[in-house]
């Protein structure tokens, strides 16, 4: 067996699915369901259960995954301390992000990144922040830019780039644009527009709700601000976004910021400790691009250059 035949099997382990798995290694899916058949081969046992659409594990394959995790995790390691003595990164740097980001000062960190480092490959992708998180806890990313109700989830190293507050933005005749004052209670007689489950939007607005012990209406759903704004601009529904969201279809909605909900809605990079010489060198840049000083935790102004209403919170 080789490194490259236990970094697929992980990604389809954890994927639960041969088509994104591909996706996320790079290659074809044939190319993965033939490394992985090699691989049984070699060990003598099927570790997927293809007979559903779901790619689950066997037996062995559940004891297989941890020390494949392992393997690839020292063969990292491998490479991080020789770049560590001999001053030249090498290997591999994947990143995530939101579904939709366009927060410049992330893709401004990479390319300085890039350039200072040529030796080590950068791997980026996209998908929901539940998601993103997981695979960094997993290891499976290095770094990811993700929305989330907390500062910092739980196991990992973050950094906040962006902290605003909840909003309900609404058509100019609507009445809660016409309201003194917009609360939670106000919203929820409303049907609502935002964005799915395993955003960071979503789970503030369903935190807040469980608190006051609310039940909101949610009458669509849309994995993207602008198509929420859309969503509420044809009166389908009434949209929560963050502040910065909402500003960029000022023309069409009015923004009111829901009184009672203090928490903000957050951007932040997530990582994991320990961690390498190519993540630290990335989270340098990454301080720079943003604005801040290396080792700020963030605060609640969104840093230069940072445009958070074009990204998700996803």
């Amino acid at each position: 067996m080789d490194l490259r035949q236990l970094e697929y099997f992980v990604a389809v382990a954890e994927e639960r699915n041969f088509t994104r798995a591909a996706a996320r290694v790079h290659i074809s899916q044939s190319g993965v369901s033939a490394q992985i058949r090699q691989l049984e081969r070699e060990l003598g046992a099927e570790l997927f259960d293809r007979s559903a659409r779901t790619a689950t594990l066997t037996v062995a394959g559940q004891a297989a995954l941890d020390h494949a995790r392992s393997a690839l995790a020292a063969a990292r390691a491998v490479g991080q301390a020789v770049g560590e003595v001999t001053g030249l990164l090498r290997g591999r740097l994947r990143v995530g992000m939101v579904i939709g980001c366009t927060v410049a000062p992330l893709f401004d960190a990479l390319a300085a990144f890039h350039r200072a480092h040529p030796g080590v490959e950068l791997s980026l992708q996209e998908d929901g922040s539940d998601r993103l998180v997981a695979a960094v806890r997993a290891g499976t990313l290095d770094l990811a830019l993700v929305g989330t109700a907390h500062a910092t989830p739980e196991g990992l190293a973050g950094l906040t780039v962006v902290s605003e507050r909840l909003v309900v933005a609404v058509p100019a005749d609507h009445p809660l644009a016409r309201a003194r004052r917009v609360t939670l209670r106000d919203l929820i007689r409303h049907p609502i527009v935002c964005l799915p489950p395993g955003t960071g939007l979503r789970t503030l607005l369903d935190d807040v709700c469980t608190a006051q012990r609310l039940q909101p209406t949610i009458a669509l759903q849309a994995s993207a601000a602008d198509a929420v704004a859309d969503l509420a601009a044809r009166g389908l529904g009434v949209a929560v976004l963050s502040a910065s969201m909402a500003a960029s279809h000022r023309e069409r909605l009015t923004a009111r910021v829901i009184e009672d909900v203090r928490a903000p809605a957050l951007l932040a990079l997530v990582w994991r400790e320990p961690h390498g010489p190519a993540v630290r060198a990335a989270l340098a840049h990454s301080h720079r691009a943003f604005g801040r000083e290396a080792g700020g935790a963030g605060g609640a102004d969104t840093p230069h250059g940072a445009k958070p209403a074009d990204a998700d919170r996803g």
